[in-house]
């Protein structure tokens, strides 16, 4: 079963094309501004408002990290990374900055707006995947908590006895299981862990 397309309307959004004049520069700006945004050229660096921008677009043949007001792969808005060489390295470079889109040059009357689409749907997967990555490791991180919270409570006994100890506590200081076991923890001196923990 196929899903609609969700096609954002891109009109008013601010589009940064770090790029030295070129005619490459003319024939991106002539469609950004066919689709409603506004663009704004700008050569060697971003200036600091490019923060606030919708998309960036930059070179990759000329390109170097300092022009980015960010580290590498730090970037808080969509990129599309303009290639005219090939070469291996400069290819690894934009792929280094996590590039969402691309447009060869020589950059002719069309291509724009799919870039712009796909960027956005790209950067905005990455983003919902980081998110989610995220909240699997603070879940690793809490079940590890636990384990320690289990083996402190249990001195190496019963388990299953210490486990419901630290849910009765949790209900009793009106708090998750999971924080009890960090109260817990913290109590014990156990931040780091020890034999125990790898216990299940």
């Amino acid at each position: 079963m196929s899903r609609a397309a969700r096609i954002p309307n891109l009109g008013g959004a601010k589009a940064f094309v770090l790029h030295r004049p070129h005619t490459t520069v003319q024939a991106i700006t002539r469609q950004l501004s066919a689709i409603g945004l506004e663009a704004v050229e700008c050569w060697p660096h971003l200036p600091a408002e490019a923060l606030a921008a919708d998309f960036v677009f930059f070179d990759t043949d000329l390109g170097f990290d300092e022009q980015f007001p960010w580290k590498a792969g730090e970037a808080p808005m969509p990129l599309v990374a303009l290639i005219g060489s090939e070469a291996p390295g400069r290819i690894e470079w934009a792929l280094s900055h996590k590039a969402d889109a691309q447009l060869l040059k020589p950059v002719g009357t069309a291509g724009v707006y799919s870039a712009l689409l796909i960027a956005r749907q790209s950067f905005e997967a990455r983003g919902q995947l980081a998110g989610e990555i995220a909240a699997l490791r603070q879940r690793v991180g809490e079940r590890q908590t636990i384990v320690r919270a289990v083996a402190a409570l249990s001195k190496g006994s019963d388990d299953d006895r210490a486990y419901a100890q630290l849910r009765s506590l949790a209900m009793s200081w009106q708090i998750s299981v999971e924080e009890a076991a960090r109260r817990i923890v913290a109590m014990t001196g156990d931040e780091g862990g020890d034999d125990q923990s790898h216990r299940a």
